[in-house]
């Protein structure tokens, strides 16, 4: 559900005292222009209905997905305000017209948009908040669909109108949908949403692979033959994106995207923000991750005169650092656009990738990473780090089939998932290890200098999917848990009220979605197993916060805050954190925080990034701002253990 004036009307907050917090106005979606109050209220009716409709097609337990796109596209519009001139007003009516069609094809069990050729909008639940979000379809006339499909996935540029309502107008066309030059007959192109303007980051990530899945079950796809493209935001999007999950593609094509924050941004060193703020550039940096893109075709694209055109060049040299070769085409005299005939000899290049496919067991892999958020190349999966936010590598080989060869750095385990035959060697940093048996998965983990067979010791540990930072919980299913009490705080309880409503605004607008909500006293055993808690509040006034705080490395007592050694007067301050959740160490529990970028960073989306490691600590008498929750006293990463470094 979506907070509301109801739901804080419900706390009694005594803080008249307190000087009310500022509003802090949204960069994207930008704000739209007033509709004509009679058409309002018409779409609003239309909405009312509509979701009638959807409500009872669920109750018989019908898929109403690919009719929900449109019924949530106009609630968004008319909640948001997202119409943002005069020619925008028709596309409330276009998509009640859309949405009933869907709907009667549903209440008479006809689907005629599943055979539907050209361009098409479908919809997918998202996992992370059970929104639903639109992609956009292009399946060729001449294209055999009783045969699995080659599949190209093509990530769209920044549009900062361009909300549900906008991207599906423009889906509905052949040139939104193939990127404006690819017009390849020979497989289907599908246009994921993203979550609209967060550079393919963060749920956006997310959403390309549940759009994938969801056009999987749809359409027979063949799943070794996905290339994947993108141009501007979407070429940086292909860019990330394509070197965090290199084996989930046969062919990566960037065009005129960014990969660097410091660069792309030209910060001066003592521009730089916060040394923790600059580590995380790490996450998505893709120079870091540059060593990935050696295991499958890739090649990059820019204009003659485009802007970007530097970081295309920055990464041919990293390529070059490395001993390999990155192809840069360059369209002549052409700015941030494709030149027609670049983009036909890139077509003809993503064909051949479809058509050669992805061997998922290559002779020789090559793993970079930083974190372990993103752990895998093909049959090889970093389960461990020596430290985080260091450069690690994983190098192997599979020499013959009884001799594998790997070298590692900054790495303390990792897997083999791969079948092994009795005797086969294992050559780890130069030390030997044989297998007496056959296995069709092998760990290793290293204990001193020494590599050996086994798992990493039991206990808490940083491991793919729960390593932080404070951003990386919002990239599975959570749930939020308000207070279902009261501080004794007025400061604390004034900053919680506009901070979870902060969230829920913007979790809507920018994320494109809603929250789940549960007040504490509500969370059920259930919920801790599902999901992520972010739980608002302090011990006084939230249950479940109260239930966990000694079990936290963060310690929050009535008087202080204690945190490596250092402690905080209550009075002023609050402590914002990741850490894993004590009722259930396979999920998160984060203490009072929303994704740690803020509107301030929405001006471009290279700096939509995380702002908090895995703690901090808030000094509340600075109020929030479009940069930040609160003046930043304390900060830093715990340890690969999960505690508080000393």
């Amino acid at each position: 559900m979506l907070l509301s004036a109801v739901f804080f009307a419900t706390w009694s907050f005594s803080v008249l005292a307190l000087e009310p917090i500022p509003k802090i106005e949204r960069r994207i979606p930008p704000k739209g222009v007033a509709l004509p109050a009679e058409l309002r209220t018409k779409l609003e009716g239309e909405l009312k209905s509509l979701q009638a409709r959807v409500k009872k097609l669920k109750e018989k337990k019908v898929d109403t997905l690919d009719a929900e796109v449109f019924v949530k596209a106009l609630q968004f519009s008319l909640v948001n305000g997202e119409y943002f001139r005069d020619k925008d007003f028709p596309l409330g009516e276009k998509m009640v017209t859309l949405a009933k069609e869907r709907l009667d094809g549903l209440e008479s069990g006809k689907t005629p948009w599943n055979e539907q050729r050209g361009a098409l909008v479908r919809g997918l639940r998202s996992r992370i908040d059970d929104s639903v979000q639109p992609y956009g379809l292009f399946i060729p006339e001449e294209l055999n669909l009783k045969k699995p499909s080659p599949l190209l996935v093509w990530l769209h540029g920044r549009g900062d109108t361009t909300t549900d309502i906008g991207f599906i107008n423009r889906s509905l066309t052949k040139n939104a949908a193939l990127g404006r030059f690819f017009d390849s007959k020979e497989m289907i192109t599908i246009a994921p949403f993203g979550r609209q303007c967060i550079g393919w980051k963060h749920s956006g990530e997310i959403d390309i692979f549940e759009a994938i899945e969801q056009v999987k079950k749809q359409y027979k796809i063949d799943e070794d033959r996905i290339v994947l493209a993108g141009f501007s935001m979407g070429g940086a999007g292909a860019w990330h994106v394509g070197a965090h999950y290199t084996d989930r593609f046969a062919g990566v094509y960037p065009g005129a995207g960014f990969v660097d924050v410091a660069k792309y941004n030209r910060l001066k060193q003592e521009d730089f923000p916060v040394w923790y703020e600059q580590t995380l550039w790490g996450l998505y940096d893709v120079p870091g991750y540059v060593r990935n893109l050696f295991n499958v075709p890739i090649t990059v694209y820019t204009g003659e005169e485009d802007k970007a055109r530097p970081q295309s060049e920055l990464m041919v040299k990293n390529f070059a650092r490395e001993g390999r070769k990155l192809t840069h085409l360059i369209g002549p005299g052409m700015g941030h656009r494709y030149h027609p005939d670049t983009a036909k000899e890139i077509q003809s290049l993503i064909e051949k990738n479809a058509r050669d496919g992805l061997n998922h067991y290559p002779a020789q892999v090559t793993l970079q990473t930083r974190t372990l958020r993103y752990p895998r190349m093909f049959w090889v999966k970093v389960t461990g780090l020596d430290e985080h936010w260091k450069d690690s590598r994983v190098d192997a080989e599979m020499k013959y089939d009884n001799l594998v060869k790997v070298t590692t750095k900054n790495v303390s385990s990792f897997q083999l998932e791969r079948k092994l035959k009795a005797g086969t060697k294992i050559e780890v940093d130069g030390q030997e290890i044989s297998l007496e048996k056959g296995l069709a998965e092998v760990e290793l983990v290293k204990a001193g200098d020494k590599w050996e067979l086994g798992q990493p010791a039991a206990g808490l540990r940083k491991k793919p999917g729960l390593q932080g930072p404070i951003d990386d919980a919002f990239m599975e299913s959570f749930l939020v848990v308000t207070p279902d009490g009261k501080s004794e705080n007025e400061l604390l309880e004034r900053w919680v009220k506009f901070e979870i409503a902060h969230f829920d605004k913007r979790w809507r607008e920018l994320m494109r979605g809603k929250l789940r909500v549960k007040q504490a006293d509500e969370v059920s055993d259930e919920d801790i197993a599902k999901y992520n808690l972010i739980l608002w509040g302090s011990p006084d006034s939230n249950l479940v916060m109260n239930r966990l705080a000694d079990k936290l490395p963060v310690k929050w007592g009535a008087k202080e805050i204690s945190v490596g050694g250092k402690k905080f007067d209550t009075t002023w301050h609050l402590p914002v954190l990741v850490y894993p959740n004590p009722f259930n160490q396979e999920k998160y529990v984060v203490i009072n925080s929303g994704h740690t970028f803020r509107e301030g960073h929405d001006r471009t989306n290279s700096l939509q990034n995380p702002k908090l490691p895995d703690w901090a600590i808030l000094d509340l008498s600075q109020m929030p701002d479009n940069l930040s929750a609160g003046k930043v006293v304390a900060a830093d990463f715990f340890d690969e253990q999960w505690q508080v470094k000393k």
